[in-house]
């Protein structure tokens, strides 16, 4: 069984309740003025930029993580709670009675079993001599360490985890369906046998599933993972993010690894701003779960060619997600978990202050295998580098050319007219429109933050339809425009709706994905102005992209094609003329 909050509930909640007091029990806040100043709690600063607003019931950091919310949001931070929970908990400290709206979800049967089996192999591995404690030792990981994570061991027998649940009369379908066993005809067994096992635990707390390393070396696979299932999809989640989500925070900085030891390992080590991407292959989803707690990311995965390879595809899903991107390898050929054991946290570091930007990592990896020497291999580099360079804004691309110039011995001329393809106008054109429909395709997974804001002020106020209906092209994705079409034709029939109804007409994880956007929106009143603001961001994002395309395109024209550049000008000036009268750069 489920639950949630009904609006009023919530309502009634935060206006018996006072931020100052809230964030006070936490944070040493003082005076400043009608507000409240102190140190922020979600990230490292030595001067107070955190200030706590009581007439507005609101907090804002002015410093490096511009964290923002009510008080709701402030204990779904600090305690790395979800929204429910943070609001169940405000509840509970104040002694104030909430009503719950429940739902059947057997999800929380799956994840109750998930954790009584962490807790099974958790007692395998502290409770007896076992050798999935001795290999954890040998390899340096801490009592500590092992409690931090849960880590388990599951037991070289057919039937230990199997039998366990028998007796507790769990349904033989689910554990088949959540990897914990196997069947052959009619015998079921313990499909992780002799394995360490690594529990996987979503942000939310909660136990996903099982990643198991086996202490057989001629045991196939070496890492044997659970199943995707309705509560399991590894392009959802991060490994450690549970335990080291704050940290990321403070640091204002992820780093990125492939394994679940390079990441228990740097944070035993002490660099614990870390998570692991649960194989090599960075997702969109991953990606956007980074983005909750951190722009800034730095990739260390192997230096072979299939960490190189992970670390190209997953600059350019961050980049998507307007991310900040460095690159290191660990040098010697070692993996973060070896290296930090052999040089320790400032040894890591120091790779770390020297990771490269994602645009010297790309330009890097294109000089592999080519002799820059010869007039061939440079033809071949140039080839390869224009499309790195084509997506670069007119300052960046400008730097880079000057260097690639001095680097290589090639004209800036000749290297703008590459990236051009021999001054093509109509193959620029359409090198954009592909762009535009790969930010397209990649938003069609989710909300946006607009989309997210604007579904949540017609929640409050289903009036507010009648402002948005005509400009409903700000929806770009699937999900923004189902959900949209369908308050629409609610608002058309009834003149109201209500986000329950809507979810009603939502697949589970459609509704999953609302829920997860609508937490992250803030909403203080003010619906109305919210919502124009929303349509100045949407008009003024469109002719922000257009201005881009027309700058990228002057950078990279023929400047003897005086015609052209005209033209590209002109249109230009019309645009920003357009921008102004919008107020100008937001």
């Amino acid at each position: 069984m489920s639950f949630s909050f009904s609006r009023d509930a919530i309502e009634e909640l935060r206006s018996q309740i006072d931020i100052v007091d809230v964030i006070g029990r936490s944070v040493q806040l003082k005076r400043a003025g009608a507000n409240y100043k102190g140190l922020c709690p979600f990230h490292n600063e030595k001067t107070p930029s955190f200030i706590v607003s009581p007439q507005k019931q609101i907090f804002t950091c002015f410093g490096g993580c511009g964290a923002s919310g009510d008080a709701v949001e402030f204990v779904k931070r600090y305690y790395n709670l979800d929204f429910n929970e943070a609001v169940q908990k405000l509840a509970d400290e104040y002694g104030i009675t909430i009503k719950r709206n429940t739902y059947n979800d057997d999800r929380e049967k799956y994840y109750e079993i998930n954790r009584q089996a962490a807790r099974f192999f958790y007692k395998n591995m502290t409770e007896s001599k076992n050798p999935g404690y001795t290999y954890m030792h040998n390899r340096g990981i801490e009592d500590k360490t092992i409690k931090k994570f849960g880590l388990g061991y599951a037991k070289d027998s057919w039937s230990d985890l199997y039998d366990y649940f028998k007796e507790k009369n769990i349904d033989e379908k689910i554990l088949l369906e959540l990897g914990l066993i196997s069947q052959k005809g009619d015998r079921f067994f313990d499909k992780f046998r002799n394995r360490v096992m690594f529990p996987i635990i979503n942000t939310a707390g909660k136990v996903i599933g099982f990643g198991g390393r086996a202490l057989d070396n001629e045991a196939m696979p070496k890492y044997l993972n659970s199943p995707e299932n309705k509560i399991f999809q590894k392009k959802n989640n991060l490994y450690a993010l549970n335990a080291t989500r704050q940290e990321i925070g403070k640091e204002g900085a992820a780093i990125i690894v492939e394994g679940y030891m390079d990441a228990i390992s740097l944070y035993q080590g002490g660099v614990k701003n870390v998570a692991a991407s649960l194989g090599t292959a960075l997702t969109e989803n991953q990606a956007k779960l980074i983005n909750r707690y951190t722009k800034n990311v730095i990739l260390s995965y192997d230096a072979d060619a299939a960490g190189q390879k992970a670390a190209l595809r997953g600059i350019d899903v961050l980049k998507n997600e307007n991310c900040k991107v460095k690159v290191l390898h660990v040098t010697d050929g070692k993996d973060p978990d070896e290296y930090i054991k052999k040089n320790g946290r400032e040894g890591f570091l120091n790779l770390v202050d020297k990771a490269m930007p994602y645009t010297d990592y790309k330009l890097q990896a294109a000089k592999r295998g080519l002799d820059l020497s010869g007039e061939e291999g440079k033809i071949d580099y140039m080839k390869r580098i224009a499309g790195i360079l084509s997506e670069l804004g007119p300052v960046e691309a400008d730097v880079y050319i000057k260097k690639i110039a001095g680097d290589v011995g090639i004209s800036e001329g000749a290297i703008k007219m590459e990236i051009l393809g021999n001054n093509n106008t109509k193959e620029t054109d359409n090198r954009h429109a592909v762009q535009k429909n790969i930010r397209k395709e990649e938003k069609k997974d989710g909300l946006s933050t607009l989309e997210a804001t604007v579904i949540k002020c017609l929640f409050i106020d289903p009036c507010l339809s009648e402002k948005v209906v005509e400009y409903s092209d700000m929806f770009e994705s699937d999900l923004g425009r189902k959900i949209i079409d369908t308050a629409f034709e609610m608002y058309g029939l009834e003149g109201d709706f209500d986000k329950y109804r809507i979810i009603d007409k939502l697949e589970p994880e459609e509704s999953e994905k609302l829920e997860e956007s609508l937490e992250k929106i803030i909403v203080t009143g003010n619906e109305n102005d919210v919502i124009k603001q929303c349509i100045h961001r949407w008009k003024f994002n469109q002719l922000e992209r257009k201005e881009k395309e027309l700058m990228d395109m002057l950078l990279l024209a023929d400047e003897s094609n005086k015609s052209a550049l005209e033209e590209l000008t002109v249109n230009l000036m019309k645009i920003q003329k357009e921008m102004k009268a919008h107020g100008g750069k937001m």
